[in-house]
C-alpha cells in the first residue's frame, strides 16, 4: 500500500513536470507575438469554447497579447449561446479574417485537416492544443499538445492555468467546469482521473447558478421540430439505430439526436445523419464501452469524407459535389448501408424505432 502511494506521487510528480514543460514552451512560441488568432471547430461545442477562452487569458497573462477568436462556421446550440454570452466572448467568421495579420494562429480542440475546422490545408498553425486523436499534421506546428486520453481540452487547460499561476475567474472557472461536463457527460464518458481531478478544482470557485442556466437555455421551436423528425426518421436493425434529418439549420443537432437515439434501451449503436452546406454531417455513438466509434466514423465517410473521435463518440463530414436532396439521400442511405454492414447488421430487417402508422394513431386515438 505504501509503495503504492510512493508511486501516485511519483507519477503525480512527473506529470506536473511534463505540464511545467508544455507551459514553458507554449509561453516560448508567443513570445514576442503581438496577437494571437484561436481557430475553433467550424461549430463550437462548450469544451472548444472553454479551451479557447482559457488560452486567450493566459496568452495575454504573459504580455499582453490580443486575441481574436474565430469559427468556419457558427454557434448554433442554445447553450453554447449562451456560455458565449456568460464569457463575453465575441467569436468572428473565420472567413472574413487575413490570417497573416496574425503573429501567431493556435487550432484549440481541434486539428489540422481535421475536416470540422476551417483552417486551409496549407497553413500550419504554431499551436495545437486537443484531446482528439493525433493527426500527424499537428506535429508540423512549433507546439503541440494533443492528449486522446483526456475527456476534454478544457482538462488539459486548466492544467496549464494552475502550473502557469493564472488566476481563474469565477466565469472562466464555471466555463472550464462546463467543458468537461459537456465532453464526459459529468464524467461518466471517457473521463480520466485527470479530468475528475481538474473538475473537483474547478467545483468550488464555478457558478452553480449559471452553470443550471447555460445547461437549460431556452431554444427555438425549430429545434423541436428537428427533434420531431429525428424521432419520426429513426430505424432500428439489430443493435443499431440510425436516422436522417434533411437539411438542418443548426449543425449542433446532429449529435443532440445521436445522444438522444442511444438512449434507447435495446440499442448499442445511433448514428444520425443531416445535410448542410455542400456536406452530410455524422454523428456516432455507442454504448459499447469496448469500440471504437472514431476507427468507425472512419470506415463510414471513406476516402471522400473526414472524420475521426473517441471510443464511444465520433463525427464526420462528407462533401456532395453537387447539392441536392436527390444527391443527399443517395449519399446518405450508402451511408446507412455501409454502418449497418460494418456492425454486422446488414441482413437486420429494419423497423421504425417508434412503430408502424397503426400503432402511431392507436396511440392519437387515447386522446380523442
Amino acid at each position: 500500500m505504501l509503495a503504492d502511494r510512493i508511486m501516485m506521487r511519483r507519477m503525480k510528480s512527473e506529470h506536473k513536470k511534463m505540464v511545467r514543460e508544455k507551459v514553458s514552451r507554449l509561453r516560448g512560441v508567443l513570445e514576442g507575438k503581438r496577437t494571437l488568432l484561436i481557430v475553433m471547430q467550424d461549430f463550437p461545442d462548450p469544451d472548444a469554447i472553454a479551451a479557447s477562452a482559457a488560452l486567450r487569458e493566459l496568452a495575454k497573462s504573459y504580455q499582453e497579447v490580443t486575441t481574436t477568436l474565430a469559427c468556419g462556421g457558427f454557434v448554433g446550440r442554445a447553450e453554447n449561446r449562451a456560455l458565449l454570452k456568460y464569457l463575453g466572448l465575441n467569436i468572428k467568421s473565420l472567413q472574413g479574417l487575413n490570417l497573416e495579420s496574425f503573429g501567431a494562429i493556435a487550432l484549440v480542440d481541434t486539428q489540422p485537416c481535421a475536416g470540422n475546422n476551417g483552417l486551409c490545408r496549407d497553413v500550419v498553425p504554431d499551436i495545437v492544443i486537443d484531446h482528439h486523436p493525433m493527426r500527424p499534421q499537428s506535429r508540423k506546428s512549433p507546439f503541440f499538445d494533443v492528449r486522446r486520453r483526456y475527456g476534454a481540452t478544457s482538462t488539459i487547460m486548466q492544467e496549464y492555468m494552475v502550473v502557469a499561476g493564472v488566476a481563474l475567474s469565477v466565469p472562466l472557472a464555471t466555463a472550464l467546469l462546463y467543458g468537461i461536463r459537456s465532453d464526459t457527460a459529468d464524467l461518466g464518458r471517457e473521463a480520466v482521473q485527470a479530468d475528475i481531478e481538474a473538475y473537483l478544482a474547478l467545483y468550488p470557485i464555478s457558478n452553480k447558478r449559471m452553470l443550471g442556466r447555460i445547461a437549460m437555455a431556452r431554444v427555438p421551436r425549430t429545434y423541436f421540430r428537428a427533434i420531431g423528425m429525428g424521432l419520426k426518421n429513426a430505424h432500428s436493425a439489430g443493435n443499431c439505430v440510425y436516422t436522417l434529418l434533411g437539411s438542418v439549420e443548426n449543425p449542433d443537432i446532429v449529435s443532440e439526436i445521436a445522444d438522444l437515439l442511444l438512449r434507447d434501451e435495446e440499442t448499442t449503436w445511433a448514428l444520425c445523419i443531416g445535410a448542410y452546406g455542400n456536406q452530410l454531417l455524422l454523428s456516432l455513438r455507442t454504448s459499447d464501452l469496448q469500440a471504437n466509434a472514431g476507427r468507425v466514423m472512419g470506415r463510414l465517410v471513406g476516402r471522400t469524407g473526414t472524420g475521426g473521435g473517441h471510443s464511444v463518440m465520433a463525427g464526420g463530414q462528407i462533401p456532395v459535389a453537387a447539392p441536392s436532396a436527390e444527391a443527399f439521400h443517395k449519399r446518405a442511405h450508402e451511408v446507412v448501408a455501409r454502418f449497418l454492414r460494418v456492425l454486422g447488421n446488414a441482413g437486420a430487417p429494419p423497423s421504425l424505432l417508434m412503430g408502424d402508422d397503426g400503432e402511431d394513431q392507436e396511440a392519437a386515438a387515447i386522446w380523442r
